[in-house]
């Protein structure tokens, strides 16, 4: 077989570059460098005088996270792909001969940031740098939640009962093994979705329920970019109402309008929009009994025209990012989530600016 050489790999980089690599885009339009300080500060790596084999670069770690999070992958499964793949090798600044990280020593990164909560100010970050480029939240706000669906867990009755009282199962305590293995945060919670019509053309009386087991993402994106402003990241079961007042509202945003469905029409919700200057635009719910009067379902109709555009943002995280929570534990969840959220805005930003030059 003829000798492989260095301009043969040069060749090949330069196809993946005519045939469109995402990685490349990445690497021009983001200054994934921007994210040092904060990591550095976050993960506190000692200065190395006390010897030891020197940890791997945080960015480069970073970006590592960053392609694990666009295609769905395990931290095997990464370690696996960095090898295998010139485009991944050319995104994280690798030759052929360089130390690629290992699977465990992905997972330790990955831990660390969790334990510190280091991915809200990693967010924030590149919040800032946006708005620096000029993508200001403006023309009003969007709010709703999703279900994050996690590996589902078969537990008894009295193991139920124990987790959501707070406490640990008896007989679990002496297995740290299976202990480790069990999700006690993420819960059960109904996901109603229309019913599909019967065979003889009728449509069912009620919707259907379906059972849904995980978390959920909380966000808040602006009417204008459509780029994740607030997010929060709770159990399944968390009323996505509730949380407008803890955190999820934008306040920067130029605009007063908030559109959201009718889980955020509660009273409270309706009161601390006003004292804070927001205008509802919150869709209102069919009165009990009765037919819904044509002038609230016209209304209804305008407001989803503008409120639907968030379910794009959960389109593209499931859909397209494959968003599945395989961890265990809310902290580790809100990593996950986050990191989705912050990889859903660097892409929608890639966007912008690709409509932009045109």
């Amino acid at each position: 077989m003829d000798q492989r050489g260095f301009f043969d790999v040069e060749d090949r980089l330069s196809r993946l570059s005519d045939l469109g690599d995402q990685l490349e885009g990445f690497s021009r339009a983001v200054d994934l460098e921007q994210f040092r300080p904060d990591l550095e500060r976050a993960l506190a790596y000692s200065d190395g005088r006390k010897g030891g084999r020197p940890p791997i670069d945080p960015v480069l770690m970073f970006k590592v996270l960053v392609i694990q999070t666009i295609n769905t992958l395990s931290d095997e499964r990464m370690e696996y792909l960095i090898n295998d793949r010139l485009s991944f090798m050319r995104f994280l600044g690798l030759g052929l001969s360089d130390r690629v990280p290992d699977a465990k020593t992905i997972w330790l990164f990955r831990e660390r940031l969790t334990k510190v909560g280091a991915i809200a100010t990693l967010f924030e970050r590149f919040d800032a740098m946006l708005r620096g480029a000029g993508y200001i939240a403006m023309s009003g706000q969007i709010l709703d939640a999703s279900l994050v669906a996690a590996p589902r867990q078969r537990n008894t009755s009295a193991e139920k009962a124990a987790i959501k009282a707070g406490r640990i199962p008896e007989h679990w305590k002496d297995k740290p093994a299976k202990l480790c293995h069990k999700d006690r945060d993420a819960r059960w919670t109904l996901k109603f979705t229309k019913a599909k019509p019967r065979d003889d053309g009728s449509m069912p009386t009620m919707d259907l329920a379906i059972p849904a087991f995980g978390y959920k993402n909380h966000i808040s994106i602006n009417r204008r970019f459509r780029l994740i402003r607030c997010w929060k990241a709770t159990d399944a079961s968390a009323h996505g109402g509730a949380h407008l007042r803890e955190g999820l509202l934008d306040r920067s945003n130029t605009g007063s309008d908030v559109w959201a469905d009718t889980a955020y029409r509660p009273r409270a919700n309706e009161r601390f929009m006003e004292r804070y200057g927001f205008v509802s635009r919150v869709h209102h719910k069919k009165p009990p009994h009765r037919d819904m009067p044509p002038r609230t379902r016209r209304s209804n109709a305008r407001k989803s025209v503008i409120r639907s555009r968030v379910e794009h943002v959960f389109a593209d995280q499931k859909s397209r990012m494959g968003l599945f929570v395989r961890t265990d534990g809310i902290k580790r969840a809100e990593t996950k989530i986050g990191l989705a959220n912050l990889v859903y805005n660097i892409r929608r930003f890639l966007y912008l600016e690709r409509i932009n030059a045109t």
